[in-house]
């Protein structure tokens, strides 16, 4: 299992397109990828619903979390989007 912690950056914060780039990525991969509020609330990474409902604002801090394979690179490609504002601002 992998995980790293990340910081919602993008102004609008994880609203509708963030959510789908980010279910989308996730499901690239074969591993299983959840994202971990910092009160402990979960969703599937791989479900834009499950990820809206977390209602993550700029500012929210949660860890990106991965086990099976590809784990490490699912983790290290979705850090990525959430840094890159996912091409927002």
């Amino acid at each position: 299992m992998i995980t790293q912690t990340v910081t919602i950056r993008n102004k609008q914060g994880f609203h509708v397109r963030p959510a789908q780039q980010f279910s989308d990525r996730a499901g690239q991969y074969e591993a299983q990828v959840a994202v971990i509020t910092e009160d402990g609330r979960r969703a599937d990474g791989k479900s834009m619903l499950e990820l809206m409902t977390l209602g993550l604002e700029a500012g929210s801090v949660v860890t990106i979390e991965a086990a099976g394979p590809g784990d490490e690179e699912a983790v290290r490609a979705l850090a990525e989007l959430v840094d890159g504002k996912f091409g927002e601002d």
